[in-house]
């Protein structure tokens, strides 16, 4: 039987060697100078994705007419080691990143994700603060592991969660997972210490729009952020059409027909989420009822903030989730005559410096046609 496969030509291209000209350009980049891309934002974000892998079968995301049980993965050898991730980490930090997210796939696949996530705590901003380090998960294994990554150094949780409902949750995930066992995840974390989880709900008009209320409802006052995420045109698989996409408007639109809301300032410049907190009777502010944030990265674009770049399962840095193609990074440390730490930082300024993605925003000008290019990158290669 024929293995099957996605559009990644792009993104699994060798790496072209440098030229002595590139290599002295590149080492010509002062790492002590502001590090901007072709719009002036800085890197502050890196994501990287430790597995291409994952247990469950979203339709935005995996969806298992495509991702089938041939489903070609990356063989083992082609994944980033820790210590290689741990080394472009520590170079990205030269760069003036400050927040590192660990995404999939499903990253708790990995086997030993503790040890790399022990290597990354150990790691400091330029002025020699710990790292924002999170991670993102569906939970499914998150009860098993929520105490060895908190012991580990991990720092904040971010847990995917579509419904309340176990019916549109199993439907969703594809792979009749109940919802009572994310749950338990999120308990547990919080159980043993975790004080920093977000819940994101990803909405697709028609499928479960019916559940935001109640996912509020259930999140209010537990000390866990609730974040509603507009359904993305990402990858080439997931089938997007505009007409399944609830604006974000809209969704605040049904949380304020139940409760008094108050818009909150943003916590840090280029945050994705515009967030709001509940008020009490008396009509005041209340934090003990917590917040929720809308992601609206189709109505309202937030490219021209962006900070944020990927890193893939196999070691390649993509400036935009909606990208085509990304610059091979894993092959600077495997040559013949691995690169110095200072190279690596080098190579990734110079690459962020050649960055002008902007896809939301073009989208939304009309500049570009929204929907799912054949070419894209599948969210599950380069993390959400």
């Amino acid at each position: 039987m024929s293995k099957t496969t996605i559009p990644l030509i792009d993104a699994r291209q060798r790496p072209v060697a440098l030229t002595a000209e590139a290599r002295a350009a590149i080492q010509a980049i002062d790492l002590n100078g502001p590090i901007l891309d072709q719009l002036s934002r800085p890197l502050r974000d890196l994501r990287i994705s430790v597995t291409d892998r994952c247990n469950f079968r979203c339709s935005y995301c995996m969806p298992k007419s495509v991702f089938t049980r041939d489903y070609a993965y990356l063989p083992q050898s082609d994944l980033l080691s820790f210590e290689e991730i741990t080394t472009i980490a520590q170079a990205s930090t030269r760069l003036g990143v400050r927040k590192i997210r660990i995404t999939g796939g499903e990253p708790l696949l990995r086997k030993n994700l503790d040890i790399l996530i022990g290597q990354l705590s150990a790691l400091r901003t330029l002025d020699g603060q710990p790292l924002d380090l999170t991670l993102t998960t569906n939970a499914s294994l998150l009860a098993k592991k929520a105490q060895a990554l908190k012991d580990a150094g991990l720092t904040r949780l971010t847990v995917s969660l579509d419904a309340l409902d176990d019916n549109i949750f199993r439907a969703m995930n594809d792979m009749d997972f109940p919802v009572a066992d994310v749950l338990e995840g999120i308990d547990t974390a919080l159980s043993v210490g975790f004080s920093d989880i977000k819940v994101n709900m990803v909405v697709k008009r028609g499928t479960n729009q019916d559940q935001i209320v109640p996912m509020a409802a259930h999140f209010r006052g537990t000390g866990v952020a609730l974040r509603f995420i507009e359904y993305m045109d990402v990858g080439a698989s997931n089938g997007w059409r505009m007409d399944e996409v609830l604006p974000s408007a809209d969704v605040l639109a049904m949380l304020q027909a139940h409760w008094p809301m108050q818009a909150l300032p943003a916590k840090s410049k280029g945050e994705t989420a515009k967030r709001y907190g509940y008020l009490d009777g008396n009509g005041n502010l209340d934090p003990s009822l917590g917040e929720v944030g809308l992601i609206s990265s189709v109505t309202e674009a937030f490219c021209h903030e962006c900070n944020r770049a990927r890193l893939s399962t196999d070691g390649r840095l993509f400036a935009c989730l909606f990208a085509t193609q990304g610059t091979e990074i894993k092959h600077l440390l495997r040559s013949a005559e691995p690169a110095d730490a200072t190279f690596v930082a080098q190579y990734l300024a110079h690459t962020w410096q050649q960055r002008q993605d902007q896809y939301s925003a073009l989208r939304q000008a009309g500049v570009i046609p929204a929907g799912n290019a054949r070419e894209r990158i599948e969210m599950s290669y380069i993390g959400g």
